[in-house]
């Protein structure tokens, strides 16, 4: 790897924290960077949260740093190590409150760190956004309550994750009493197991007007109603991502249909997305939008570059529009997963891929009932896709030769770099039915499985693309974030359970 003469001389003063500490005011100030990002590679958090005390310089970019330069090559960004974080958050307040005349610090940006499954620093224990929020959000707090705390804030620049675990901790920190040390600016917002009205509360607290990315999922239960308030009342004019979880657009328990069959509600949440004029991606998965992509897509001013409109339940003439619309040219990512596309819409689905062909780059169609007798059909429908990076199309009742087949025709693709493929058909009992369930795509013959995904690899390496990755994720991709807080998750599924149990047995014990 390469790296120059002041990269190791910064390795060698940052492997001695207590030399690195007495020598800091001999230090010039643009070595600061190099140092810390030393520090961070050799995870000598001492080090690091001394660097961030006595900062010199006016930014602090934590991505810019870690990533390659032209002193040391190799990208840190996906190493969100928790003694390094926490070293970087504590020096952060260290820094407020010991600075004293020296203190410059004006911005610390401590976005763009890479959650992954395996971790590369040594200690291999992840800081996950989650923990990030919570540790910033109760440094913030802290800080609050320090009469000692620098008077000119420190603006802080953060991916913030919010649930109802750490929901508290994040309101007190966002929307400060009095003085605060640190002034947290939220760049992306992720939200679950929250209610509407704590949703709607924190996000107004978040400065809803620097927001570029907002992911509401899972466990916040949103309808139409809420939607079209959090889109008109807080307003994201700067927004470029929007995830709305499943659901989203059902009518709200309360409302009446219009006779005239107008959806007002629809209306009005297109209306507001349109005047989100950086808007270029947008998931709705698991909505209905059966019949309505038009009026929702229609009216925005912003072609989309990623669309994700998996289990929505979409009719011709929403894929009719999707095939024709102004979004389908400039197409990056798409999932269109669930729907019986080449069965249903053979035509439209050609056209639509035909259309964004020369941008496509990441392709979703999960269980949308691909069997043998569809391959021939995907392989054209596929081949203008020169672009195409990753495809996926798990949960389909294919066999391992038409796999083989298609793999075949993969090889063409000349950017393709990852595919993720279903578990065969002949790996599982015979007449076993689709979509399967999770009991039912776990129960099949590994042994069979694994010949065929051998030979299914041998197909890329005689045809010369061994660049390609192929993977069979049973229960999908790493997730990061449920990860982090999947037992948060957990417990609140368990009390979804128990509170329905309540409500059962009440609704008996009434009959009786």
């Amino acid at each position: 790897m390469m790296q120059s003469l002041r990269f190791v001389s910064a390795e060698a003063l940052a492997s001695h924290p207590q030399v690195a500490r007495q020598s800091l005011g001999g230090v010039a100030h643009n070595l600061y960077p190099l140092l810390f990002k030393a520090s961070y590679l050799l995870e000598q958090a001492e080090v690091t949260r001394v660097l961030l005390e006595h900062w010199p310089l006016e930014e602090f970019r934590l991505a810019a740093l870690l990533g390659p330069s032209a002193d040391h090559a190799a990208d840190l960004r996906d190493r969100a190590c928790r003694a390094c974080l926490e070293a970087c958050v504590r020096g952060l307040a260290d820094h407020t409150l010991w600075g004293g005349g020296r203190r410059r610090l004006r911005v610390a940006d401590l976005t763009g760190i890479r959650d992954v499954q395996v971790q590369g620093c040594p200690c291999g224990r992840a800081l996950g956004r989650w923990g990030r929020t919570k540790l910033l959000a109760r440094t913030c707090c802290e800080l609050q309550a320090e009469p000692h705390a620098a008077r000119r804030p420190v603006e802080v620049l953060a991916d913030i994750f919010v649930t109802g675990g750490n929901f508290d901790l994040v309101v007190r920190a966002l929307g400060p009493e009095g003085p605060a040390p640190l002034r947290v600016r939220c760049l992306s917002f992720r939200a679950d197991s929250l209610g509407p009205g704590q949703l709607l509360h924190v996000l107004r607290l978040a400065g809803p007007g620097e927001l570029r990315r907002l992911e509401v999922v899972h466990n916040v239960r949103l309808h139409a109603g809420h939607v079209q308030q959090l889109l008109a009342q807080v307003g994201f004019p700067r927004l470029v991502s929007l995830t709305l979880p499943a659901k989203a657009f059902d009518a709200p328990p309360t409302s009446t249909p219009a006779p005239d069959g107008e959806d007002p509600l629809l209306t009005s949440i297109a209306r507001e997305l349109s005047r989100m004029t950086h808007l270029t991606e947008l998931s709705v998965a698991f909505s209905t939008l059966t019949g309505k992509l038009q009026k929702l897509l229609g009216p925005l001013r912003t072609p989309l570059k990623v669309l994700d409109l998996g289990n929505c339940d979409l009719n011709h003439a929403d894929m009719a529009f999707l095939a024709n619309c102004a979004h389908a040219a400039h197409l990056e990512v798409l999932d269109l997963s669930g729907h019986c596309l080449v069965d249903l819409f053979p035509s439209t689905f050609f056209r639509l891929l035909g259309q964004a062909a020369p941008t496509l780059r990441a392709l979703t169609l999960e269980e949308c009932g691909l069997a043998d007798r569809h391959v021939g059909a995907l392989i054209l429908a596929l081949g203008p896709c020169r672009r195409l990076r990753e495809l996926r199309f798990l949960g389909n009742p294919m066999s391992a030769r038409a796999l083989r087949r298609l793999f075949v025709a993969l090889c063409e693709l000349p950017r393709l770099q990852s595919v993720e493929f279903p578990v065969p058909r002949d790996c599982y009992p015979e007449g076993s039915a689709y979509p399967q369930d999770e009991l039912a795509m776990s129960k099949f013959d590994q042994q069979k499985y694994s010949a065929i995904a051998e030979d299914l690899r041998a197909v890329l390496l005689r045809a010369g693309r061994d660049d390609i990755r192929v993977s069979t994720p049973l229960f999908g991709s790493f997730d990061p974030d449920i990860e982090e807080t999947s037992n948060e998750l957990g417990k609140l599924l368990l009390q979804a359970f128990k509170t329905a149990l309540e409500n059962f047995s009440r609704a008996l014990k009434q009959m009786e």
